[in-house]
C-alpha cells in the first residue's frame, strides 16, 4: 500500500469467494464509491469460471465515470497466489450447495424442529458449520503461510465458528467477522424516533448502542440518540404497538422471506430488558423451539417467516441471470451505498479513518466478563491504523448469559467435531441446542438426524465415518 495525498493506493486485497452472484456486486459497488482508496481485487474461487465473470463485471464497473475509486479486478487459481501480498483478505463463501442446505434447513422438521434460517445457530446451523470448518482450516493455514500479517475480514457463516476456526488454527492471525443485523436494530431505532417524535434527517449511525453477545444473538444494554436514551421510548413503543410490530414493517413482512415486523425482538425486550439487536429470523433460532419456532402457525403468529430453501434455490437462479446479462453488458451494477461497512473498516485499518463499529473477534481481552475467554463474541471495537482494540462491552444479565451459554458451548464441541470427525460431539451438541432440547426426541432419534444430516452432507465430508 502507498499513502498518496490523504489516499491509499495499491491496496491489495484478496477475495476468496470471489465467483459470488451477489455479495461480490456488492463489494464492488462498494469499492467503486470510496475516493480514498484503489488498488487490486485478488479474485479467488474454487468455481474459477465464475471468478472470472466477476473480473470482468468488476473492472467495466471501474472504467465507469461515476466510480470514484478505480479499481482492477485479477482471477487467481490458487490460494496461495492470490494470497501472497494481499493487506487484506476478505473470506465470503457458501459452504456447500442449496442442495446441502436444504438438508440443514428441512430434515429436523421430521422431529417437529423448525428454522428460520439455519445457517447459523440449531441443527442446520452446526452441521453447515461440519463442512464449512474444514475449509477455513485450509484458509487459516494459507494465510499464514502467505499473507500472515493481512488483515483478515470474514462474511461468512456460521460466523462464531469461522472466525473462532481461523484463530484456532493460526492464533496469531488478524482476523475479524463483521455482520449487518446491529445496523437492523439501530434503523429500527431510527425508525421509532422518526415516528414518535417526528424527527427527521436521521442516520443509522446516529444511533449510539453498546453491543454484546454472540453473532445473531447479540443485545444492546444501551441506545442513545443525541443525549436521549432510546430505552424509555422503545418501552413505550413496545406497549402500543406489541400485537402487530413495527409500524413501517407491517406492509412487508409476509411477502418477503427475510423481513419481519420485529415482534420477536419486542417481545424479548418484556421479558429481558435489553434490547435484541438482530433480526427475529436469527433472533429466534436461539431460544427454545417452544418460543417463537413450535410450528409454522407459531412462527406466523410473531410475523416472520420460514426462509425455504427452494426460495433460495430461485434467487439463485435470478442472480445466474443478472451476472449472465451484467457479463453481456445488458445491466450494469447500480451504484448506490450498500450500507456495509467494510470497505469503512478497511479505510479506518489503512490510517484515513478512526471508526467504532461491532465486531466479531475471541474474547481474549474479556470485554464480555462473564463469558469464557475463548467465546468468539460480538461488540463494539475501535478501528484505526493497523489496530483494532476491542472495547468494553460489561457483563451480561444473568438471564441472558443462561440463554448464550448452551450456544458458547456448542461452538466448542462443533469445532472439536468438525476437527475430528466425532459424531457423538455433534450428538451431544444437539440435545444441548434449545431448539431440540425441548422437543421429546429420544437419544436414538438424535442419532438417526445426527446420521442422516452428516450423509446428507457427505460430498464435503469424505472422512467421516458413521
Amino acid at each position: 500500500m502507498n499513502y498518496n495525498n490523504g489516499k491509499m493506493t495499491d491496496v491489495q486485497i484478496a477475495y476468496i469467494g470471489g465467483g459470488s452472484r451477489g455479495w461480490a456486486w456488492t463489494f464492488m459497488t462498494d469499492l467503486a464509491l470510496e475516493p480514498k482508496l484503489s488498488g487490486t481485487i485478488r479474485l479467488y474461487d474454487i468455481d474459477e469460471d465464475a471468478a472470472r465473470a466477476n473480473e470482468i463485471i468488476g473492472n467495466r464497473v471501474s472504467e465507469r465515470e461515476d466510480a470514484v475509486g478505480k479499481w482492477e479486478y485479477k482471477t487467481y487459481s490458487t490460494l496461495k497466489d492470490a494470497l501472497t501480498g494481499a493487506d487484506f483478505v476478505v473470506i465470503s463463501i457458501l459452504p456447500g450447495t442449496f442442495d446441502e442446505m436444504a438438508v440443514d434447513v428441512h430434515t429436523p422438521e421430521r422431529l417437529g424442529v423448525y428454522q428460520s434460517v439455519g445457517d447459523t445457530a440449531g441443527p442446520g446451523g452446526m452441521i453447515r458449520a461440519l463442512r464449512t470448518l474444514p475449509m477455513f482450516v485450509t484458509i487459516a493455514e494459507a494465510i499464514r503461510d502467505y499473507s500472515p500479517n493481512a488483515w483478515v475480514i470474514n462474511y461468512t457463516n456460521p460466523m462464531s465458528l469461522c472466525v473462532k476456526t481461523l484463530y484456532h488454527v493460526f492464533p496469531q492471525i488478524k482476523a475479524f467477522g463483521c455482520c449487518h443485523e446491529v445496523f437492523g436494530m439501530q434503523h429500527v431505532l431510527q425508525s421509532i424516533l422518526e415516528e414518535e417524535l417526528g424527527l427527521t434527517g436521521l442516520h443509522r449511525e446516529d444511533i449510539r448502542v453498546n453491543v454484546l453477545g454472540i453473532n445473531h444473538f447479540t443485545w444492546f444494554d444501551s441506545a442513545s440518540y443525541q443525549g436521549i436514551d432510546l430505552f424509555p421510548i422503545y418501552k413505550a413503543y413496545i406497549d402500543k404497538h406489541y400485537e402487530e410490530g413495527l409500524s413501517s414493517s407491517l406492509s412487508n413482512w409476509s411477502n418477503d422471506s427475510f423481513s419481519c415486523t420485529h415482534r420477536v425482538a419486542f417481545d424479548l425486550f418484556r421479558r429481558f430488558g435489553l434490547i435484541a439487536a438482530a433480526g427475529d429470523r436469527h433472533l429466534a433460532e436461539f431460544m427454545p423451539c417452544t418460543d417463537y419456532l413450535k410450528d409454522p402457525d407459531t412462527v406466523k403468529s410473531w410475523c416472520f417467516g420460514l426462509t425455504h430453501v427452494d426460495w433460495r434455490k430461485n434467487d439463485l437462479q435470478k442472480r445466474l441471470e443478472k451476472s449472465q446479462k451484467l457479463l453481456n453488458n445488458e445491466e450494469q451494477v447500480e451504484l448506490k451505498p450498500t450500507g456495509e461497512e467494510g470497505i469503512l473498516l478497511i479505510k479506518a485499518l489503512c490510517g484515513l479513518e478512526r471508526v467504532v463499529s461491532n465486531v466479531n473477534i475471541p474474547n481474549s481481552t474479556l470485554q464480555i466478563p462473564n463469558l469464557p475467554a475463548s467465546a468468539v463474541v460480538e461488540t463494539n471495537a475501535l478501528f484505526e491504523r493497523d489496530s483494532i482494540r476491542p472495547i468494553q462491552a460489561g457483563n451480561l444479565p444473568e438471564n441472558i448469559r443462561q440463554l448464550i451459554l448452551p450456544h458458547v458451548e456448542n461452538h466448542e464441541r462443533i469445532l472439536k467435531a468438525a476437527l475430528t470427525q466425532d459424531a457423538a460431539l455433534v450428538e451431544d451438541a444437539f440435545l444441548a441446542d434449545p431448539l431440540l432440547s425441548g422437543k421429546p426426541c429420544t437419544k436414538e432419534q438424535i442419532h438417526e438426524l445426527v446420521a442422516d444430516m452428516i450423509q446428507g452432507t457427505a460430498a464435503y465430508l469424505p472422512d467421516w465415518k458413521l
